[in-house]
Parts: structure tokens; C-alpha cells; sequence
């Protein structure tokens, strides 16, 4: 059976705690640096023209600057291919034992009160106010009462990068059945990569070949900028399987054991880190080359092209995601205080970023600064925005509620160890 993470060597699975704890708040710089470049890359298409009306291009890129830096094509190109599909897999890690501690119908409506009043608070009321500066440049004489009039009438209510928690809110759903059906589901799914400590080569290839079938259906029915936007809720219509598969990749990988399974420190996957480091900017150009060809020539891409280009994103995005979990593995063991600082507010600062993202994209156009210096000032105010607010809200026990945290007068845990489930 699956070791729990109560189990097995203690130091392996502080070790793997605190390297999760570091990757994660890695990412969330990384994700909040993101969003600040999005307004500068040099491909991005031509501002939107209207507010009301389709393709709503502003869902996209929300501010368009005439100051642009090819470099963040291929910052955000690489972000594609692993920043999604690392927050599920990430999320999916405690959820075994979550279940095992909980029970289903406890665990989900748990989830239900972390993820969906997060979700709800952002959609609700943060969107509004992050949309603004998009309507207010569109149409610079109209004045709040028109903006809300334009909001509400959109058929569908924006929600920016909190997508991802309905999804994922709806993942943690479908585990928690599969508990309720049967407890030993989980257990089984772990015991499906016991292995993956002394061969994870076998569980890379077990991962992308799932990825595989999962992603390429959809991904040469849809393209990438095809979204399913209605309502309350949106996701990219290309992906919604390719993420399903990382989450219980995660939960698979949890319910083994950290310490024990494909995070453990003396495991070969901190062994892989240089290879890896090969493997995935090599893959990367590779899907780069391929997209390029069926979104440059659509009518003369041939689907043997498409499939090309599919394949080279599994495999890019397998790549990158095991890169960033060996690095953290292998070197991410030690406690750093101001990244446990990002990390244990990160689904705060998540649900909270995007609103001084996009303002300080709006309130940088027409400054004459070359893109990346708009970039790094707009991280740079965003992200200690984001920390202080989602800081300042966990001491209250019904603003932490909002954004998804426990109140910082609960008892904590253990230094370096990851939030609960």
C-alpha cells in the first residue's frame, strides 16, 4: 500500500515538504511575473477595438502597450507550456491525504469553501475592478455608471486567471467520489507509480503518453485561443483533459508518499535536473516551429503538422513541469523565509494579483520606457500589492475566508511544510 505522509523516513518528507513550499512560491513570482509582461509582448495582436462585442480580444490582453519586447514572446511561450499544467499538479499532491484524513463529503465541501468563495470574491468583485482601465481606454469619455451598464451586459462574467480554481474545484470533486465509491481508489492510483523514485523515466513516459491521448482530440478540433466562456465560467477548450491529467498525476504521486515516491531527495529524479534542462528548451523550439507553421499557414497546415505540434507541447510541457520538480527537489530542501512568505499566501496573492497587474499596465501606456522596464515596475508594485493585501486579509477570519487562506491567528504549522489539503 501507499505510504501516507505521516509514514516512512520523516526527513525525506520534511525535505519534500519544504521543496514544494520553495517551488511554490517560485511560481507564484514567476506567475505574477507573467501577467505584468502580457501587455508588451511583441506578437501580441492589435488592442481590442470594442468592449461589447466579439472576439472580447481584451479577455486575452486586457492592455495592449505600444511598447513591445520580442524576449517576452518566448518568456510567455515557455510559461504556456508548464504554468497551467504545474498548478494542477501541484494542487493535486495533498489531496490523498486530505481524503484520508477527512473523508469524501468533508474534504469537498472543504474544498468548496477554500476554492469557491476565492473564486466567487474574485469574479464578483476584484474582475470589476481590474476590467476598468480596459472599458475606460476603449472609451475615455464614458463614465462608471456606463462601465457597470457594459459590464453587466456582457453575456458571460470575466474571471481572468481564477479559472483555473472552478477547474480545479471541480477536479478535487471528482476525487473525492471516486473516495466515496471506493476508499482503496486513490491508493491504487499511488500504487500505479510506485516506481516512479528509482525510475521516474517510466513515469515521465506513463505521463505523456496520458497527456497524449487526453490533449491531441480536442487540440485538433480546437486551437489554442479557442476558450468556452459562458457565464460564470471559461476554460481553454483545448485543455480542459490535458489539466484533468496533471491534477491526478499529482494525486497519484501524493497518495504514495512525498518523501517516498518521485520527490524523494536520495530518489533519481533530482538526478535528472541536467537532462531535463536539455530536454525542455529543445522541446520548447520544437513546438515553437511546429505552431508556428499551422498559425502562420492554417489552410496549408497539414494535420500530420498539427499532430506535430500537439506532441511537441506534451512533450515540452512533461519536460519543463519534471525540470521545475527536480531543480526543487534537488536544491530546494533548505527554508528561505521570504519565499515561505509568498508560498503560504499564494492562492491569495493568486486570487488578488491581477487587478494591480492591470492597472499598472494602464497607468504605464504612453510612458516612453522600453517594454522591459514597464514589465519589471509593474511586477514590482503588483507583487508586494498582492503579499501586503492577501497579508493584511488572513488576519481577519472572514476576509482570509475570501481568499481562500486560513486567518493567521489559527495555528500554523510546522515551519516548511505545506498548507493542508
Amino acid at each position: 500500500m501507499p505510504r501516507s505522509e505521516g509514514e516512512g523516513n520523516t526527513g525525506a518528507y520534511a525535505h519534500a515538504s519544504r521543496a514544494i513550499v520553495n517551488l511554490r512560491g517560485a511560481f507564484i513570482l514567476i506567475l505574477v511575473s507573467f501577467h505584468s509582461c502580457l501587455a508588451y509582448i511583441g506578437s501580441t495582436p492589435a488592442p481590442a477595438a470594442t468592449f461589447d462585442q466579439p472576439p472580447f480580444l481584451w479577455l486575452a490582453f486586457p492592455i495592449v502597450d505600444d511598447r513591445r519586447f520580442y524576449g517576452f514572446d518566448l518568456y510567455c511561450a515557455w510559461e504556456d507550456v508548464h504554468v497551467m499544467a504545474l498548478m494542477f499538479f501541484l494542487s493535486g499532491l495533498f489531496v490523498a491525504p486530505g481524503l484520508r484524513r477527512k473523508g469524501a463529503l468533508h474534504f469537498a465541501a472543504d474544498r468548496l469553501l477554500r476554492l469557491g468563495l476565492p473564486f466567487l470574491f474574485s469574479v464578483l468583485l476584484l474582475m470589476p475592478i481590474a476590467i476598468y482601465p480596459v472599458y475606460h481606454r476603449l472609451t475615455p469619455e464614458a463614465g462608471l455608471a456606463d462601465y457597470l451598464g457594459a459590464y453587466l451586459a456582457l453575456p458571460f462574467l470575466p474571471n481572468g486567471p481564477t479559472w483555473f480554481l472552478w477547474l480545479l474545484l471541480a477536479f478535487s470533486c471528482v476525487a473525492a467520489l471516486l473516495h466515496a465509491i471506493s476508499p482503496d481508489a486513490v491508493s491504487r492510483l499511488g500504487a500505479l507509480v510506485s516506481n516512479a523514485r528509482r525510475k521516474p523515466e517510466r513515469f515521465f513516459l506513463g505521463l505523456a503518453i496520458a497527456l497524449a491521448l487526453a490533449y491531441l482530440p480536442p487540440t485538433l478540433a480546437y486551437n489554442p485561443f479557442d476558450w468556452f466562456v459562458h457565464g460564470l465560467f471559461s476554460f481553454q477548450l483545448s485543455r480542459p483533459f490535458l489539466y484533468g491529467v496533471y491534477f491526478f498525476a499529482g494525486v497519484a504521486i501524493g497518495a504514495h508518499g512525498l518523501g517516498a515516491g518521485l520527490l524523494a531527495p536520495d530518489g533519481r529524479l533530482p538526478q535528472l535536473w541536467k537532462r531535463l534542462a536539455v530536454a525542455s528548451p529543445l522541446l520548447l523550439f520544437a513546438w515553437m516551429a511546429a505552431t508556428g507553421v499551422t498559425l502562420i499557414w492554417p489552410s496549408f497546415a497539414p494535420l500530420p503538422m498539427k499532430f506535430l505540434s500537439s506532441l511537441a507541447y506534451v512533450g515540452a510541457s512533461v519536460a519543463t513541469v519534471m525540470l521545475l520538480m527536480a531543480l526543487a527537489t534537488r536544491f530546494g530542501g533548505e527554508r528561505f523565509a521570504w519565499l515561505e512568505l509568498v508560498s503560504r499566501n499564494s492562492l491569495g496573492i493568486f486570487v488578488i494579483h491581477y487587478m494591480p497587474v492591470v492597472w499598472m499596465q494602464y497607468l504605464m501606456t504612453g510612458a516612453p520606457l522600453p517594454a522591459f522596464l514597464k514589465a519589471a515596475i509593474v511586477f514590482a508594485v503588483a507583487l508586494p500589492f498582492s503579499v501586503g493585501v492577501a497579508v493584511a486579509m488572513r488576519r481577519n477570519a472572514v476576509l482570509g475566508r475570501l481568499i481562500g487562506e486560513e486567518p493567521s491567528t489559527a495555528p500554523s504549522m510546522a515551519p516548511g511544510t505545506p498548507s493542508r489539503a
